[in-house]
């Protein structure tokens, strides 16, 4: 995790199909909690190469602001940029894109973690 910078960048380009979509007036069009997780996955992308054995990474918090349709058949681009890091807290501000305007942009959290306290955890609610 040390290799982690503030100002490093990350992109991540997805086709809309149409699973990441919903109806609107007759349309299907990218809906917000997909680009939820093009959000949590192009952070995602950025943090797991500076990550050491036995490190994850979990999702704390999204602000999205979805501010235009895209259509299905279109593809969308995140753009996600390091803002912040609080000891293991990462901060994040992301743009969307398609190939026509800006459609969302989010503010977004992350937390590295101990994979195996994380899967202790776990264990004990699966009982």
């Amino acid at each position: 995790m040390e290799t982690l910078k503030v100002g490093m960048r990350q992109a991540l380009e997805w086709e809309v199909t149409e699973k990441l979509c919903t109806s609107r007036g007759g349309y299907k069009v990218f809906s917000t909690p997909s680009m939820t997780l093009l959000v949590e996955m192009t952070a995602h992308h950025l943090v797991a190469p500076h990550l050491k054995p036995g490190q994850g990474q979990v999702g704390l918090s999204v602000n999205i602001r979805h501010l235009a349709p895209t259509p299905i058949g279109k593809k969308v681009r995140a753009e996600a940029e390091l803002t912040g890091i609080d000891r293991r807290r990462l901060t994040f501000k992301v743009k969307v894109y398609d190939d026509v305007e800006q459609v969302g942009e989010a503010e977004h959290e992350r937390f590295v973690i101990d994979e195996a306290k994380y899967v202790e955890r776990l264990r004990k609610k699966l009982g």
